[in-house]
C-alpha cells in the first residue's frame, strides 16, 4: 500500500501481506518491494475492478514457493 503526500512524491509503502513498514527516502524505497497494479478483464469474476497491492521481498518468495510451475527469472546485464 503506498501513500503520497500532496506534492505527488512517495512517502511510505507497507507489505500488503505482513504488514511491515518499508524504508522509504526522499520518495525512493530502499528495499525490495514489488508493486501490482491490475485490472481485471470480461471474462473475470472481477471484472470492471482494479487491483493495487505491494508485498515485501520475504513476501514475494512466500508466494513464489507456492507455485507448482516457477517463475521465469532472467539475468538483468544493465541495471538502472
Amino acid at each position: 500500500m503506498r501513500k503520497y503526500n500532496k506534492n505527488g512524491q512517495l512517502e511510505s509503502v507497507i507489505c500488503n501481506s505482513c504488514g511491515k513498514r518499508l524504508a522509504v527516502d526522499k520518495g525512493i524505497v530502499r528495499e525490495g518491494v514489488i508493486g501490482i497494479d491490475h485490472a481485471w478483464d470480461y471474462f473475470s469474476e472481477k471484472d470492471g475492478q482494479v487491483h493495487h497491492f505491494d508485498l515485501c521481498e520475504d513476501c514475494y518468495d512466500e508466494l513464489l514457493s507456492g507455485f507448482r510451475i516457477p517463475a521465469e527469472t532472467e539475468e538483468q546485464t544493465e541495471l538502472l
